[in-house]
């Protein structure tokens, strides 16, 4: 008899076959101030104040990291703003949202669970660690072997802010480029307990057309399935047509996540372009093409406040409400898109029941 399968969500387990439109990367509390960059000098009056109006918000889009309160959503406005846009997703036919906030970004799982208590949407937290510069000094030089105990605690016992809720996937587990040594052993610490867990598992490259290669290699010596794991934000690391269908043969997921992105000036990386929409839908097509269908997920990765529509943004129901109906009129199936967005993303969710 078939072991029985779930998606461990901030309210408990559910079954796959529950989740509905899920968006597979999404931020819902964070702090990203690392990264933070100076605004251009002709425009720093916009930015003196630091906080997002009418008058500015255009210029935020430009430039999103030069603003400390735009990077910042885990203060009581962020929250009421994603609560809000949370809801909206809802009613607009959304079902599901990963969380992929980790060890280095600040998260509140039992914000999570608030939010999906209050607007019906199932939440699905992760657990890990973000690049080593953002990790506080006690985290930055631990074993392997320490991470793999932490984060297989934070799946089966609870997470370290909220003992009573479990994270259901390891990630977004992330690294820059070289590899630091502490981002090495997360990825491998992530492979060994994959293949103890089942579990799905996500991964932030650095924008390097090398980096998502060797995070995999890594994660399958390791032990991880290649079919469990997630390689997010590919609209902006692999944009040759050839490199992306190469990547793609080695069967992970292959993640569009920065769908209502539409300004091609690309404050953390200037020498690359940022894809539009429709260029992102362009690259899902090359790989529904060569029918890699059911190894695609799409998301927006929200994270600062300016996405948010309380800021002027297109909030979390931008794909459902914007994005599929060009889908079709691009020539996308109903069960092509059903499987992007709803079957795709239970089957990389599921794991064996306890």
């Amino acid at each position: 008899m078939a072991q029985t399968r779930v998606v461990r969500t901030v309210l408990g387990d559910v079954g796959p076959d529950t989740l509905g439109f899920t968006l597979t990367h999404e931020h819902m509390a964070m702090e990203f101030q690392h990264f933070y960059r100076k605004p251009p000098t002709n425009i720093e009056e916009y930015f003196e104040t630091n906080n997002i109006r009418l008058e500015n918000v255009g210029y935020l889009k430009q430039y999103p990291y030069s603003s400390y309160d735009n990077l910042n959503l885990n203060d009581k406005y962020a929250k009421t703003a994603v609560t809000n846009d949370v809801r909206k997703f809802n009613i607009s036919g959304g079902g599901t949202i990963v969380e992929n906030s980790t060890e280095g970004l600040n998260r509140n799982v039992t914000f999570y669970k608030a939010v999906s208590e209050e607007t019906g949407v199932k939440i699905v937290a992760g657990t890990g660690y973000y690049i080593s510069d953002t990790l506080p000094s006690n985290l930055q030089f631990l074993r392997k072997e320490e991470m793999y105990n932490h984060m297989l605690d934070e799946l089966t016992k609870g997470c370290n802010e909220n003992s009573t809720i479990k994270a259901g996937f390891i990630g977004e587990i992330a690294s820059v480029w070289p590899l630091r040594d502490s981002e090495r052993k997360a990825i491998q610490a992530t492979g060994e307990l994959q293949e103890h867990m089942g579990c799905g598992v996500s991964f932030h490259p650095h924008r390097v057309v090398e980096a998502p290669f060797e995070i995999i290699r890594l994660y399958l010596e390791a032990g991880g399935k290649a079919n469990k794991a997630v390689m997010s934000h590919l609209d902006r690391t692999l944009l040759e047509d050839a490199k992306l269908l190469e990547f793609a043969e080695l069967g992970t997921y292959c993640q569009f996540d920065l769908f209502g992105i539409e300004v091609s000036y690309y404050q953390l990386n200037a020498g690359t372009d940022m894809p539009s929409d429709a260029q992102r839908l362009d690259k899902i097509k090359l790989l529904v093409n060569e029918k890699r269908e059911d190894k695609i997920l799409m998301s927006h990765d929200i994270h600062t406040k300016h996405r948010l529509t309380a800021y002027g943004g297109h909030g979390y129901e931008h794909i459902l409400i914007n994005v599929l109906p060009r889908m079709k009129t691009r020539g996308f199936s109903m069960d092509v898109v059903n499987t992007i967005t709803v079957k795709n993303p239970a089957e990389w969710l599921a794991m064996p029941s306890p």
